[in-house]
């Protein structure tokens, strides 16, 4: 076996990387991305602000349904208690019982003409 011996005579020496330029292009495409970041973020924080906010109107509004909707039943309570207090059947069976009060006989009863 016949070992080829191959000979390198021009090897690439490495570049020094202490000067490094920048291109006037690299910087607009730097700034045109930084402002679209920047647009973006701005986008996004509204866009989550606007979804936080719908939420929280929506838990509002259903919290003063259900207040309305007791409210409601509230009063049908309370005009029918308010109607079984007024009835004259009650009113005068407290007269009679509690307060001891009779209806007025002939003998009390002044006609005024």
């Amino acid at each position: 076996m016949a070992h080829a011996r191959t000979t390198y005579t021009k090897v690439a020496a490495p570049r020094v990387l202490s000067g490094i330029e920048i291109t006037p292009l690299r910087i607009d495409i730097f700034k045109y991305l930084m402002i679209c970041m920047m647009v973006f973020t701005v986008v996004s924080v509204f866009h989550v602000w606007s979804r936080f906010k719908l939420v929280d109107l929506n838990l509002q509004i259903s919290e003063v349904s259900r207040q309305l909707s007791e409210a409601g039943q509230e009063q049908k309570r309370l005009k029918l208690e308010a109607a079984s207090l007024k009835a004259p059947a009650r009113i005068e069976a407290i007269a009679k019982n509690e307060l001891g009060m009779a209806l007025p006989t002939e003998q009390q009863v002044i006609h005024v003409k």
